[in-house]
């Protein structure tokens, strides 16, 4: 049973969502070749702004923009670090290592560690 997710909320635009697209499968191929048990990309489809808080709001949503919500599942934290450090180190992805070479705004990616807390 997995016990430790990565998750993520990233603001895309919509013109780059192909190229987003393109860049999550290369990613999600060596997080899953290193030993991920799942990784998930979900693109906005019923987000609304809320009056305080909402998934726009949280990544200061720009016009031309959309919200990506994404998660990386581990079997526990320390297979997560493990699969980490290798995938910081995969040649595959060090183009993404540099922020000019992203189809989005790393400045506004919220993003965090997370154990499992119920499972139904």
């Amino acid at each position: 049973m997995a016990t430790y997710v990565d998750g993520f909320i990233v603001p895309v635009p919509k013109r780059k969502l192909a190229a987003y697209r393109a860049m999550a499968r290369r990613a999600g191929k060596v997080w899953r070749e290193h030993g991920a048990l799942e990784y998930r990309e979900c693109i906005a489809e019923d987000v609304k702004v809320g009056k305080r808080t909402s998934f726009p709001r949280s990544v200061k949503l720009k016009p031309g923009e959309t919200v990506v919500f994404s998660w990386i599942v581990y079997k526990s934290r320390a297979q997560r670090d493990r699969i980490m450090a290798k995938v910081m180190k995969d040649p595959r992805l060090a183009d993404m290592m540099d922020p000019k070479n992203v189809p989005f705004d790393g400045r506004r990616m919220i993003y965090g560690g997370f154990e499992l807390f119920v499972d139904l």
